[in-house]
Formats: C-alpha cells, sequence, structure tokens
C-alpha cells in the first residue's frame, strides 16, 4: 500500500528518523468539454490496471451518463442532471452548478463512499465536471477539495488539467488556455499538472507557428502577442497573409485590444507556474510520462520502495534501539524517486517527431 514519510518531531535531532504513515493518493480531473477528461480516465484506469496499481474512479460529473470506465462512486447516486433543470427549471449550465453546490453541501455522502476505497489503498480518481466556472471561479469545487484533503481522509491529491491541444494552431485561444490554467492552479490551490492532450492529432488543425517546446514550456508570449496583432495565425490553417482577408472590424479588434493582449501575455510570464506536459492517451510511453510527473507531484511511492530505502543495514552506532538493539539507518536520499528528469528531447522533440507529420 502506498505510504507517506514523515519525521518524528519529539525525538532529537540527531536521531530523528522518518515515520511510515499509510495514506493514498488520487488525482482531479478537470478541463473544459471536449478536452478529454473521461478518455483519460478511461486510459489512466487500464494503464493502472497493466502495471497492478489499485485504482477507483469517482464520477462527480452529473451529465457524464454511462462512462467507459468502471465507475466505483457516481455522483447520480446523489442527484441527477435532468432532475435538477426539471424541477428548479434551470438550464443546464445553472443546474451543473446546483449540482456540485448540493454535492458540497452533502459531503458525508462522498465520504461514506469514497473513505472505504482510500482505506483500501486505491488510487482514486475524480472524474469533474467540465464547465469551467467550477473550478475556476466558483467555491464549491474548492470546498469538496477541502474536505477529501482534509485530516481523517489520508489522501493527497493532484490536479490535471487538460486542454485540448488544437489550441496551441490558434495564438488567441493559447492565451485564453494560459489565462483559464492560471487561474484554476490559483484557485484551486492544489499540486498542479497542465496537460495537452490529444497531442497526436495536433498537426491535422493546421501547421504551429513556433516548435512544440515553445507551447508547453509558455516560453516568450511577446512573439505570440505579435502574431496576433499582425493577424498571422489568426486561426487554423492560417497563413502569413490571413491579414490581408480578415474583416475590417477584426483589425480594428486586434488594434483596439493590443495593449490588453500583451499585458495577459506578461500576466502569465509574471506568475511563471504555468507549464505543460503532452498526452496522447493511446500511447503507453505519453501516459508513463503524464503519470510519473503526478506521482511527483503529490509524492508517491509505494511501500516497496520504502522498504528497500530501509533495507541497507543498521546505523553502524549500535545505538537507541528498544532494549539496546540497533536502530534502523534510514537513508532518505533512496525514498525520492530515482528517475531521471526528461531530457528536451523527450519532453517535446521525441513527440514532434512521432505524433507530427512535419516537424519544423
Amino acid at each position: 500500500r502506498p505510504v507517506a514519510i514523515v519525521h518524528d518531531r519529539a525525538a532529537q535531532p540527531s536521531c530523528r528518523a522518518p515515520l511510515l504513515v499509510s495514506m493514498s493518493f488520487g488525482q482531479l480531473v478537470i478541463g473544459p468539454p471536449g478536452s478529454g477528461k473521461t478518455t483519460y480516465c478511461n486510459g489512466i484506469q487500464h494503464y493502472f490496471q497493466l502495471i497492478g496499481r489499485p485504482c477507483a474512479v469517482v464520477n462527480l460529473d452529473p451529465a457524464n451518463h454511462n462512462p467507459p470506465y468502471e465507475c466505483a462512486v457516481s455522483v447520480e447516486e446523489l442527484i441527477t442532471l435532468e432532475e435538477t433543470q426539471r424541477e428548479l427549471n434551470l438550464g443546464p449550465n445553472g443546474a451543473m452548478v446546483y449540482c456540485m453546490e448540493y454535492v458540497a453541501k452533502n459531503l458525508d455522502w462522498l465520504k461514506e463512499r469514497v473513505l472505504p476505497l482510500v482505506r483500501e489503498g486505491r488510487y482514486v480518481l475524480f472524474d469533474l465536471p467540465g464547465q469551467v466556472e467550477l473550478f475556476n471561479m466558483h467555491d464549491a469545487l474548492r470546498e469538496i477539495i477541502a474536505e477529501i484533503t482534509g485530516s481523517g481522509w489520508d489522501l493527497r491529491v493532484c490536479t490535471v488539467h487538460l486542454v485540448d491541444s488544437h489550441l496551441c494552431a490558434d495564438p488567441s485561444k493559447y492565451i485564453a488556455a494560459l489565462m483559464l490554467s492560471l487561474s484554476s492552479m490559483l484557485h484551486l490551490e492544489t499540486p498542479h499538472v497542465n496537460v495537452l492532450s490529444k497531442v497526436d492529432l495536433m498537426d491535422k488543425y493546421g501547421e504551429l507557428d513556433f516548435n512544440l517546446e515553445y507551447y508547453t514550456d509558455v516560453m516568450d508570449l511577446g512573439y505570440l502577442a505579435d502574431r496576433i496583432l499582425s493577424g498571422g495565425g489568426a486561426g487554423p490553417g492560417a497563413g502569413p497573409g490571413a491579414s490581408g482577408s480578415a474583416p475590417a472590424g477584426t483589425t480594428f479588434m486586434r488594434k483596439k485590444f493590443g495593449k490588453l493582449t500583451r499585458g495577459l501575455c506578461e500576466l502569465v510570464e509574471d506568475f511563471s507556474l504555468v507549464s505543460f506536459l503532452t498526452l496522447s492517451i493511446e500511447d503507453k510511453e505519453s501516459v508513463r510520462r503524464v503519470v510519473a510527473a503526478v506521482d511527483k507531484s503529490v509524492g508517491y511511492f509505494n511501500a516497496g520502495g520504502f522498504s528497500a530505502a530501509t533495507a541497507h543495514g543498521v546505523d553502524p552506532g549500535g545505538g537507541g534501539g528498544a532494549g539496546g538493539g540497533a536502530a534502523p539507518h534510514y537513508d532518505e536520499r533512496a525514498l525520492v524517486s530515482n528517475a531521471s528528469a526528461l531530457s528536451e528531447y523527450e519532453r517535446n522533440f521525441e513527440v514532434q517527431e512521432r505524433f507530427f507529420k512535419d516537424v519544423p
């Protein structure tokens, strides 16, 4: 079962040793509609089954009927979107907000069903709705996260924010995606991994203005602002001469809001928080890299890793143990994942070579 390491602060600094604490881990899967959240949960569940990691998926999206994955808990047991719309005379967006507020007011129901999965040592995936205001500005999801990460649950979670990679083909949409990712990170206040999903379909939406690493590492956005203001890269398939065929109103709007565009780019750069991993859910290596990044963000490792870290003999001093026995020697460096950081080639260029027809 997964474990976490904490220090016994009551002990003397010279003999302070990490304690073994039982803990489970999970992911909060968010993203705009169509970004691939349900497909991601289904693919990750299959991947965990292949590598032998116990997993459970919790569907908290009232609009997600009959998901393809094996659902351990579904919010439809508590409330449904259609009944909310009918009984309260709400539209789909208002009904979705109401459903999440209802879950936030009935956290005992959620705890009663999810806590047994946590105690079994399951890795829990939360499939969340795609309505962006829920994870961008509304407090209902924050209250739910505060509950599941609070005392009594022993659960560490990382937010995985999926963004459709085709937005990179349109500079304006890409900047909007950056703003959404940044505001979500600041609003939810959890470990956060941003992912460009469907990267295997990326080249079908038009040629990118820059190499893939520019978009994943969120480099100097001033160049992208220049492209927007000059009319280049106005959309999928737009070429350098796109500005000449743009309507007069479009050109006027670019000039009018040029300062705002540059200000938004500078805001993202000033925070320097947003970066992306790439994902093709059908590619095992791509999934492995995302899972490794999420594991690192929450400190995931299993009990076997801890045993290996503490199995290198005993303290040469031979003292400190109960009854005069030898105290185990903890090499905390061995508790850290020994997986090397991905090289620039693995993160970007290898992805372009595999999934892009024409590499710039």
